[in-house]
């Protein structure tokens, strides 16, 4: 269980690297001029290879490892279900950064660079709670 506990971790970085990075780039994205069309193109490129080549490769595989630590280990108690309460938003997070970057690739983007740097500490407040869950397991 000690690999797939090394997987589940290894994956849940590669998950969170995409999470942090790619509402980064939707701020500079925002950010670039109209006229800037190469720059632009380029974003739509990056983000798309981050959001499909990483973040949910990544994603899936710590749910797959998570699943199959806690099937193994047998885990309970009220830290799991409120755990299990995060990788839900988490996995919603993760959903609507594909709608937002479905909204960039048609140059349909609503929002400034200032929402996104809002939206952009989610992740960081989740990963911060589902650790503690996970080590401290406070209840």
């Amino acid at each position: 269980m000690l690999w797939v506990k090394s997987l589940h971790i290894i994956f849940l970085v590669t998950w969170f690297a995409g999470l942090f990075y790619l509402p980064r780039l939707f701020v500079y994205h925002s950010m670039a001029a109209p006229t800037d069309r190469e720059g632009i193109e380029r974003f739509k490129v990056m983000e798309r290879k981050l959001f499909f080549g990483i973040m949910t490769p990544g994603g899936i595989l710590t749910i797959v490892f998570g699943l199959w630590l806690w099937f193994g280990y047998g885990f309970s108690g009220g830290w799991l279900h409120v755990k299990l309460a995060l990788v839900i938003v988490l996995i919603l997070y993760h959903i609507y950064c594909g709608k937002l970057l479905v909204d960039f690739k048609y140059d349909r983007n609503r929002h400034d660079h200032v929402w996104y740097r809002w939206f952009n500490e989610i992740p960081t407040l989740l990963l911060v709670f589902g650790v503690i869950l996970a080590v401290v397991k406070p209840f």
